[in-house]
Parts: structure tokens; sequence; C-alpha cells
């Protein structure tokens, strides 16, 4: 891979053998994709159950995030969160500033949910949320919206969006006349759900991690 010049070492193709890295902090790429440095940090994703309570503890005595992660040594946190009656995908890590940065709104992270909401939904609809749509605490604009199926008095629509407030998507289909009756976060920036199933926990892997590293600066 050297040889025909597909490594890359901060920014800089490698043209020789035996250069010496940081395996900690070198940015290394192999034909353009990040390779995720050595750390003792954890990244993982778990699909969150609906009626899941994303906090790691809750004095009501409801589920939560603790539940599926009690049998990790690691004093892990979530990154953002799902309303308690929101279905997917969630990040799990113990690396703060990882933590942080994806939940800034600056770096832009777009997130993926299907949405079931009520009534027939008009094609003139989707338009709306792409064009952006009023809220009480400012405007709100999807990335893409699809309808994926209809039938009589319901809709399947996925959207994508940077969005982070609380409850964006619901209030956003609550402005267009479509509450929804069920969320799911399918999507992460390139983490996909995939054959995930609800209350499963696994690792990201190199590919998602180094994607999601380039994306926050890291």
């Amino acid at each position: 891979m050297i040889e025909e010049g597909r490594v890359e070492v901060d920014g800089r193709v490698v043209t020789e053998f035996g250069v010496r890295v940081d395996p900690e902090t070198a940015v290394i790429r192999v034909d353009g994709a990040r390779i995720p440095p050595v750390s003792a940090n954890v990244y993982l994703v778990l699909n969150k159950p609906r009626g899941v309570v994303t906090t790691m503890s809750d004095p009501q005595g409801r589920p939560c995030i603790t539940d599926y992660v009690q049998d990790r040594p690691e004093r892990l946190f979530h990154i953002g969160r799902l309303d308690t009656d929101t279905e997917g995908l969630l990040l799990l890590t113990n690396h703060g500033e990882f933590a942080h940065r994806l939940a800034h709104p600056s770096y832009e992270v777009s997130k993926t949910y299907v949405a079931e909401v009520e009534g027939n939904v008009k094609p003139a609809v989707p338009r709306r949320l792409l064009d952006g749509v009023e809220l009480d605490d400012g405007p709100a604009r999807a990335d893409t919206v699809k309808i994926i199926s209809t039938v009589p008095g319901r809709t399947l629509v996925e959207m994508s969006l940077h969005e982070g407030r609380n409850r964006i998507v619901r209030r956003m289909f609550d402005a267009v006349g479509h509450p929804v009756k069920r969320l799911t976060r399918t999507a992460i920036g390139p983490v996909r759900r995939g054959n995930l199933h609800t209350g499963e926990l696994r690792e990201l892997d190199s590919r998602e991690l180094g994607q999601l590293l380039d994306l926050v600066d890291l």
C-alpha cells in the first residue's frame, strides 16, 4: 500500500518504509479513509427501545440506559438524547471531547429518522419541511425528506436533519399538520442501524469511528 501511494500520515503521502508514527495522535489514512488511533476510549451504539429514559439513572425507577451497559467496566455517558417515546440509535462513550463535539450544533452531524405520522402526506409537505417551518424557538429545516409508504390515515416518512433541539422532529411534523405516532432514529452520520435489534449494543467499527472523528475534527 505504501508503494502504491495509498497511505497518508498527517496529510502527507508516505513514500518510504519504516516511518515511525505516534499511534495515539497521528492521523493515518488508507485510500483516503481514516484509520482510528490506538485508544483506550470506548465508542458504542445502542438501539434504544421505546419507553427507555435517556439517562444513566432514574430516581423514578424507570428503565434507563444503564440497564443496557451495566456489565461494561467503563464509566460511559450518552451523546445527546432521545425522547422516552422515541426509539433508535444512541451513541455512548467515555471520550469527553468526542462527545462534546458530536453533540455541538457547529459540527452539524446529520441524523436520520423514520416517522409514522397521522394522515396522508401530500407532495407539498416535504417541500415545506425542506424550506423550513417556523417553531416557537425559531425556524427548523430538514436536509432530506422522503415518503416511504402511505396507507389510509397513516404515512411513513424518512427525514434527516442537523437540528438537535428538543423534540424537533415531532414539532416539525406538528407544524405541517401531521402529528407523529411513532418515531425511530435510524442513523447518526455514517452510523446506520442495519441489523442491530432493539435493545442491542455494539461497538462502532473502524470505518464509522474514523468518519465520526473526521466530522468533529479529532
